[in-house]
């Protein structure tokens, strides 16, 4: 009896906006994925879809730009501070189905949950930043309506590849991987594969995805029936990518 499983090759690093663009690639549904994200009160954001070349590979790019706010404390710089339940609000806004709009909440509280571990605080209390901002939230909504398209059931990863040395985000210099990545990791056991290479591959929103959608392995035999390639925003020297396999294999019954 034939089975089909989507496998995520993460052997390059994982992001939001690697995944939608890789899903994007596979599904090309761009009109479909503008009219949801049209609908998400993301003002004054501008979605760019396109091809890149990284290091030689064609693929996917999905771009959230948004404007700078000419002061720190103007509205453009509130949607660093949003709680579980703002975000929630935003989620609830977009006419998603029911098991995209879950997905995409569910991705949100994984990163809430490690948050607040990290941070000592409650869940309630968490208020995000990198991953709060508009561009995290089209790229979670982005991937959940994408995934709920292409009828995504049995999903697999590779190992998730990780840099090393630091980053600066909203808490200043932090080491990679970052405290979220690596509580995520630990609280979903979600392997991790060290490179030499100096820089953040894996992301909160990344491995989050990751977490939330993970049910089974990758078959050890299986014919490649589509591949969905998409691009990261980093140079590492290497091509910056994430590959998703649709993978049909028969097993015995």
């Amino acid at each position: 009896m034939a089975r089909t499983v989507y496998y995520f090759d993460a052997g390059r690093g994982i992001s939001g906006d690697m995944v939608v663009a890789a899903l994007l690639d596979l599904s090309q549904d761009k009109k479909g994925l503008e009219k949801i994200l049209a609908a998400l009160p993301l003002k004054g954001a501008q979605i760019q879809i396109g091809r890149v070349n990284s290091h030689g590979i064609e693929a996917t790019d999905f771009d959230v730009r948004l404007p700078k706010p000419a002061h720190e404390h103007e509205a453009g710089h509130a949607h660093m501070h949003r709680n579980l339940a703002d975000v929630e609000s935003v989620i609830d806004a977009a006419p998603l189905s029911e098991r995209a709009a879950e997905l995409a909440k569910k991705i949100f509280r994984i990163v809430a949950e490690a948050e607040a571990r990290v941070h000592g605080k409650s869940v309630s209390d968490v208020h995000f930043h990198e991953v709060g901002a508009l561009d995290s939230i089209a790229d979670i909504v982005s991937a959940a309506y994408l995934i709920d398209q292409l009828g995504m059931e049995q999903i697999a990863f590779s190992p998730l590849a990780e840099g090393t040395g630091s980053v600066m985000c909203q808490h200043g210099w932090l080491p990679v991987p970052v405290p979220a990545v690596a509580e995520i990791a630990r609280a979903y056991r979600v392997p991790l594969r060290f490179l030499e290479e100096q820089g953040e591959h894996v992301t909160p929103t990344g491995i989050a995805i990751a977490a939330a959608l993970a049910n089974t392995q990758k078959p050890e035999q299986a014919t490649i029936t589509a591949v969905g390639v998409g691009a990261g925003k980093r140079d590492f020297g290497q091509p910056n990518i994430l590959r998703v396999f649709q993978l049909t294999t028969k097993e015995e019954k």
